[in-house]
């Protein structure tokens, strides 16, 4: 359904992202924010999923700064290549490449953004970093406990997994009470469960999140 474009940032990189044009009546613009691992086919084919529901929806590649068309599997050695990647590409870099994609779709109407894994925690920061956002809902951001003393700019949703061993509980408590604002989402699920990976896929805790998200996404894109 979608194609690859080339976007610069106000720096001047230019990186590819992935565009997934709105079916039907265009409700507005949505930026995809990838897992580690990539702008894999899943992250394409959940663009072309918010495409089919009207919102034109864009991914960029956050790790073109470093490496063109980097894009892993789920193996042991993915992994850990996908992790370094992530650590080299940090949270405020990616910030430049998210406002040129939020520059972009904007010109042509109101935009959300949303990110899975490290896109959560990018989510998270975008909120409070990036100009010209109606709503951000970030799923599993690891480093969204960490980062508490960032103040939003647009409302926020999040989505955890009561059962993901890499952002404990206490942290997620503490980003509620943190910003009461905040609309915080627990599943019974593990980290990843919009992941296509078989082990963390939780279709009850996609449903649910699915359905809270298009709501969320509705309201404040309308506002």
């Amino acid at each position: 359904m979608g194609k690859e474009i080339t976007l610069k940032a106000i720096d001047g990189h230019e990186f590819t992202v992935y565009q997934a044009p709105a079916q039907g009546e265009r409700k507005g613009g949505l930026i995809l924010i990838q897992e580690i691992f990539g702008v894999t086919a899943h992250i394409r084919e959940l663009c072309d999923h918010f495409a089919s529901l009207g919102y034109e929806t864009m991914a960029p590649a956050i790790f073109d700064r470093y490496q063109k068309n980097f894009s892993t599997g789920y193996t042991p050695e993915d992994m850990q290549a996908a992790v370094k990647m992530a650590g080299t590409s940090g949270i405020e870099t990616p910030m430049l490449d998210i406002q040129a994609t939020a520059d972009e779709l904007k010109t042509r109407g109101p935009v959300a953004i949303t990110g899975f894994c490290y896109g959560g925690s990018l989510t998270w920061v975008a909120a409070a970093r990036v100009e010209g956002l109606a709503c951000a809902v970030g799923f599993y951001g690891r480093l969204i406990p960490e980062h508490l003393d960032l103040q939003p700019l647009c409302p926020v949703m999040l989505h955890f997994g009561s059962r993901d061993k890499s952002i404990p509980m206490d942290g997620v408590r503490a980003t509620a009470e943190a910003h009461p604002a905040v609309k915080v989402h627990i599943y019974q699920a593990d980290h990843g469960f919009w992941s296509d990976r078989p082990a963390n896929h939780d279709d009850n805790a996609i449903a649910l999140s699915h359905e809270r998200m298009l709501a969320f996404l509705d309201q404040h894109m309308r506002d």
